[in-house]
C-alpha cells in the first residue's frame, strides 16, 4: 500500500472567529507573516515527509482559513524541486473552475519536468461554494468541466504538432506546450467520488479513484469502479487505482495519540461553517442526487457508525474511529484499525493520511509521521482482501 501525507494547510489562529470559515470570513482575521510561517511549516512537514517514504498529497481551497493551498500546483512545484522520491499528487485541481485549462496543462507538464517525472494530478469538481469566487454558472458546469478535461489531456499527449481548439466554452487558435510533461501519455490522473456511480465513471477511464473521509460508503464506491473497471477493460482492478482519505494520530501510548486527535478533530468542524446559501447552489448537483438526497433526508450525507446509525453532529474520537474517519491509537492499534477498516470496504490500495490537521502543532506532526513510518507503514504491505462481490446499482 502507498501512503500520502497530506495536510489542509489550515490558517488555525482563525478558527475561534465566530461564523463562516469560508467565503464570508474577512481578509483582515489574516496576519500574512504568520501564514507564511504557517505555510513554510507545512513545506517543512512535507519534505520531512518524503524523508521518511510518504508519498505527498496537496489539495486546494479558495477563500477560506481552513485551507491555504490556493494553488496546489504552485506548492508541488515547490516540492518537486524540494523533495527526492515522493510520488507527488495533485487532488485536486477544480478545472472547471478555471478560465484557461490550457495554462493547467502548463502548470502541469512544468511541475512533472522539476520533479523527475513524479507528478500525479486529480482533476476535481471542487466545493460547490468555490463557484462563487470563480464566478462560475452552476448549471451546465460539469459540461464545462469536461470539456477542459480533454484540452488538458489533449495538450499533455500531444507530442507532433501543434493543434487548435474550437469548443463550447473554450477556443484556441495554437495549443503548445513548452515543456511537454515527462510522463506520457499524462502524468496519472486521479478522480475524487462520493458514490458508485460516479467511481464507475472514473473507473471507465481508468483514473485512479479516490473517496474522502466517507466510512462505510467507501465500500460501494470502491465496488461501483471494481465492477465498472471489469466490463471496461476486460480485467480486474488492481487496489492500486483505489485510494481512501483519513485523519490519523497514532504516538507511542494512547493518552497522548486520543490528546492529539482532539486537536485534529477541529479540522471537522471548522470544515463544516459555511453559510447555507453557499452549499449547494441550484445546478450544481444533478437533479439524481438533489432528489436522493432529499430522500434520505438530513442524514443524507452524514457518515454512518458501524451499527448503521448517523454519526452524531459532535462526534468523541471513538465515534469518528468507528465510522472510520480517523484512525487513533498506539501503532499496534491504529494497524488494527486500518486492518479492519481495510476488509470492510474490500480493500484499496492507496492511504491518503492526514498526518496534519486541526490545531496539530509542528513537532506533534513530526512524532506523528516518524512513527507512523517506523511503526506502521512497514506493516500495510501484508493487507490482503478478496474484493466483495457487490453490484454497485444496489447503492448509486
Amino acid at each position: 500500500m502507498k501512503v500520502w501525507h497530506f495536510s489542509e494547510q489550515a490558517y488555525h489562529p482563525a478558527f475561534e472567529t465566530p461564523g463562516a470559515m469560508r467565503v464570508t470570513l474577512p481578509a483582515r482575521h489574516c496576519d500574512p507573516v504568520e501564514a507564511g510561517r504557517l505555510i513554510n511549516r507545512y513545506l517543512d512537514e512535507y519534505v520531512l515527509a518524503d524523508e521518511l517514504g510518504f508519498n505527498i498529497m496537496v489539495n486546494e481551497h479558495h477563500a477560506a482559513a481552513t485551507c491555504m493551498s490556493t494553488s496546489c500546483l504552485t506548492t508541488l512545484s515547490i516540492l518537486a524541486r524540494q523533495t527526492k522520491k515522493a510520488r507527488l499528487l495533485a487532488l485536486g485541481v477544480p478545472i472547471g473552475n478555471r478560465d484557461n485549462p490550457v495554462r493547467v496543462a502548463e502548470e502541469i507538464a512544468m511541475a512533472d519536468v522539476i520533479s523527475g517525472g513524479r507528478l500525479e494530478v486529480g482533476m476535481v469538481k471542487g466545493a460547490a461554494y468555490e463557484l462563487f469566487m470563480s464566478n462560475r454558472q452552476p448549471t451546465g458546469f460539469m459540461d464545462r468541466f469536461w470539456e477542459a478535461h480533454d484540452l488538458i489531456t489533449a495538450a499533455l499527449s500531444n507530442t507532433g504538432e501543434n493543434f487548435a481548439w474550437d469548443g463550447e466554452h473554450f477556443q484556441y487558435r495554437v495549443v503548445s506546450l513548452w515543456p511537454r510533461p515527462i510522463q506520457q501519455p499524462t502524468p496519472p490522473i486521479w478522480m475524487t467520488a462520493s458514490s458508485a456511480g460516479s467511481a464507475a465513471e472514473h473507473a471507465k477511464l481508468g483514473y485512479v479513484c479516490g473517496t474522502f473521509l466517507s466510512g462505510a460508503v467507501a465500500r460501494s464506491v470502491f465496488a461501483g469502479y471494481r465492477q465498472a473497471y471489469l466490463e471496461a477493460h476486460g480485467k480486474p482492478a488492481n487496489d492500486d487505482r483505489l485510494a481512501y482519505l483519513a485523519v490519523v494520530s497514532v504516538a507511542n501510548d494512547r493518552k497522548t495519540a486520543f490528546a492529539r486527535a482532539e486537536k485534529m478533530k477541529s479540522y471537522f468542524s471548522t470544515a463544516a461553517r459555511l453559510d447555507p446559501q453557499y452549499r449547494n447552489p441550484a445546478g450544481f448537483l444533478s437533479v439524481k442526487d438533489n432528489v436522493r438526497m432529499l430522500r434520505a433526508g438530513p442524514n443524507a450525507v452524514r457518515p454512518r457508525l458501524r451499527d448503521g446509525s448517523p454519526l452524531p453532529s459532535d462526534p468523541t474520537i471513538e465515534q469518528y474511529i468507528d465510522a472510520g474517519l480517523m484512525f487513533v491509537g498506539t501503532p499496534d492499534e491504529v494497524f488494527q484499525q486500518l486492518k479492519t477498516f481495510h476488509a470492510d470496504v474490500g480493500g484499496f490500495g492507496n492511504l491518503l493520511m492526514m498526518g496534519q490537521a486541526g490545531t496539530l502543532d509542528h513537532q506533534e506532526t513530526v512524532e506523528n509521521l516518524s512513527i507512523f513510518s517506523a511503526e506502521v507503514m512497514p506493516r500495510l504491505g501484508s493487507l490482503s482482501v478478496e474484493p466483495p462481490d457487490v453490484r454497485y446499482e444496489a447503492f448509486a
